[in-house]
């Protein structure tokens, strides 16, 4: 059994995260014989873990990157010597087998490794003394001093470099300062990969570090192709739609798999927030009528169940800043220019002259750590369908044709899609001179 993790976009929406969980239920359903995990690649901000809280969505596990580790080769090996045990007696616990190297304990307490260098040393320097072997040593008598040990997280080809300038026969693995394993250079003859599949999203950059280095089987999008390239063919979704869960929930249907209740309800939350209760101009007729079949299944009111879903968003001036814009932000690149696009929710806009200052200054710290040309921030109140955008300083605001309402802050009535409204005019703008 494999193990194939599922991952949204960095800074993962609502949608990200519950097509990532639905899809994995899918997938665990059809093919059994392997495991499907969702996983997240990014942390998420004290906002979105409280809406996942309200809906009672657990949150995909968190997965820094898909650089294969050390514990993805370490041998663990079952077997393991006590320092007191007689060289004979460790002959006879391996008889038939001829292990490179053996973890070796006093008691509990890890001492380090016995390698077959080590015996084969012992033996020939007792030869040498006296043409025969009188006395048999313990374990303990013979283990040579120790190579540095590895840890299990770390990354493969750094490893793989220590081992292969190391003279020892193998080096132990620890984790968390307690020994899980070893590795000789046997373990990095092949390079292992993770398994992936991306959903909401098929960009290298907005993905999980290190997809490089993993086997990408599937692609299950709603948004532009400009997908990484790949060994081997994989299978790829990708549809105009509102939601990814849309998508998902037409596999099901594809499949001929009724999904769970839990699972209706996880990818109805996804598909009512990214097409804004089904507000969004990239709202389609699928999936206007998936959002009922998802509803019928899972007990729910589509528009109360939306507007509950949006309320318990909090407001922005008493999120941090920071936090809120990165929580649901995409980088995109435009003939060299690196732009930065948040969108936050909200169900009012009354508030916003309290914040917008903050927001700014937020605007313009990420847009320097992030080493970005230009940093956005579109606020959309969905109950009135109508967004506010926030700009950092950038030459091409001049040709936004949006109101200007104050100095980097614009109006935007009806424009509530990133990618279908803003994304358009913001790649445009940036290519005007």
């Amino acid at each position: 059994m494999e193990k194939i993790y599922i991952t949204g976009h960095r800074n993962p929406d609502m949608d990200s995260i519950c097509s990532a969980i639905s899809y994995a239920a899918l997938k665990n359903l059809i093919d059994p014989k392997n495991e499907y995990i969702p996983i997240r690649c990014s942390h998420i901000g004290e906002g979105m873990a409280e809406l996942l809280k309200s809906l009672e969505i657990e949150p995909p596990m968190y997965k820094r990157d898909m650089f294969p580790k050390v514990q993805d080769v370490m041998i663990s090996s079952c077997k393991k010597v006590d320092m007191s045990m007689p060289l004979t007696e460790y002959a006879k616990l391996f008889k038939g087998e001829n292990p490179s190297a053996v973890p070796v304990f006093d008691g509990d307490e890890f001492c380090g490794l016995l390698s077959i260098d080590n015996i084969a040393n012992w033996a020939i320097n007792k030869l040498n003394e006296d043409d025969k072997i009188l006395d048999i040593p313990k374990i303990g008598d013979i283990m040579a001093t120790q190579g540095e040990p590895l840890n299990a997280t770390d990354i493969f080809e750094d490893a793989k470099s220590i081992v292969l300038g190391s003279n020892k026969r193998g080096l132990a693995v620890m984790d968390g300062g307690k020994y899980v394993g070893y590795v000789t250079r046997r373990c990095f003859l092949n390079t292992p990969k993770y398994n992936l599949i991306l959903v909401d999203h098929n960009e290298p950059d907005q993905s999980i570090k290190g997809i490089e280095c993993a086997n990408v089987v599937e692609i299950i999008d709603h948004h532009r192709l400009n997908a990484i390239k790949t060994d081997l063919p994989l299978f790829i979704d990708a549809e105009p739609l509102g939601s990814t869960c849309t998508i998902v929930y037409q596999l099901f249907l594809r499949n001929g798999i009724k999904p769970a209740p839990k699972i209706a309800r996880t990818m109805l939350s996804g598909l009512l927030s990214d097409t804004l209760i089904l507000k969004s101009p990239t709202t389609t007729k699928i999936d206007v009528e998936t959002a009922y079949m998802l509803a019928t299944i899972c007990g729910e009111d589509v528009e109360e169940f939306g507007k509950v879903m949006f309320s318990n968003v909090k407001g922005l001036n008493s999120r941090n800043p920071d936090e809120a814009i990165v929580s649901d932000f995409k980088v995109y690149t435009q003939n060299s220019v690196r732009i930065g696009i948040g969108q936050c929710e909200v169900t009012t806009l009354h508030d916003a002259e309290e914040y917008i200052d903050k927001y700014l200054d937020a605007l313009e710290n990420i847009r320097q750590r992030g080493a970005l040309n230009w940093t956005l921030l579109m606020v959309t109140d969905v109950l009135k369908e109508r967004s506010i955008l926030l700009s950092s300083n950038f030459h091409s605001e001049k040709s936004l044709p949006y109101s200007k309402l104050r100095e980097h802050v614009y109006d935007m009535p009806g424009v509530m899609s990133r990618k279908k409204q803003l994304l358009p005019e913001i790649l445009h703008a940036s290519a005007t001179k």
